[in-house]
């Protein structure tokens, strides 16, 4: 049954029982199946090894949300107590604690990262060298965070190419009216503004790599803030 759309996932069907094929077929869930929703990685893929399941995702925009897998009650509640016990074993807590370790150590290492390369790319000149650090800093605390959802998080692309983003849309948030212009709801519109305070963004920190004057009343000195005193 998981190959009978094809290796597709299936998507949500008309009712709770159902599921919408790739072809536009609708299934009912066969007698004794039930859904298990998503948020339990391990489970859900044991749940899939184990034998016949039908994985349902939906399609909203560009992104793909997973709605869980149907499977067998029983399966699903067999796997589920080997789990619990499993998970409450001392053997399970300490692995558990070194996991999360080992991934406190990587994240911090990429924030470090992360926040060189906002500096690099940044490349201020000396006379406003502090401003600089304050930017990457609020950059890489919004941008950083696992689960952010932000372009720093993302591997398509090198850190490099990511600290730039990550600056225009921090900039484009904080330093412009993006967030409470009107746009025209047409096709490409958006992506055009966003281009167009993408350019201002620019030339605006060109002016900070020549070491140009800034006054007070520039929207990036005002985001920011005063710098913090000790």
């Amino acid at each position: 049954m998981s190959l009978e759309n094809g290796n597709q996932p299936f998507l949500p069907g008309p009712t709770a029982n159902t599921v919408r094929s790739c072809d536009g077929k609708v299934l009912t869930a066969p007698k004794g199946w039930i859904l298990l929703g998503p948020g339990d990685a391990a489970l859900t893929r044991r749940v899939k090894a184990a034998g016949d399941h039908w994985v349902v995702q939906e399609k909203r925009g560009r992104k793909t949300f997973s709605k869980g897998v149907w499977a067998s009650a029983i399966t699903i509640d067999r796997i589920r107590s080997e789990l619990d016990a499993e998970r409450s074993t001392e053997q399970f807590a300490k692995r558990k604690e070194s996991a999360a370790q080992r991934r406190e150590k990587v994240q911090a290492e990429y924030v470090e990262d992360f926040l060189g390369a906002v500096v690099t790319f940044l490349a201020f000149h000396p006379n406003h060298s502090e401003l600089a650090n304050r930017l990457a800093r609020a950059v890489s605390d919004h941008a950083t965070p696992v689960g952010s959802g932000t372009v720093a998080r993302t591997k398509r692309i090198p850190v490099e190419q990511r600290a730039e983003a990550a600056v225009i849309a921090w900039m484009r948030h904080q330093t412009t009216a993006y967030d409470s212009m009107p746009i025209a709801r047409i096709k490409g519109k958006r992506r055009e503004v966003r281009r167009m305070l993408a350019q201002r963004s620019k030339e605006l920190l060109s002016c900070y790599r020549r070491g140009d004057s800034i006054a007070e009343a520039c929207p990036l000195k005002k985001a920011l803030g005063s710098p913090a005193r000790s």
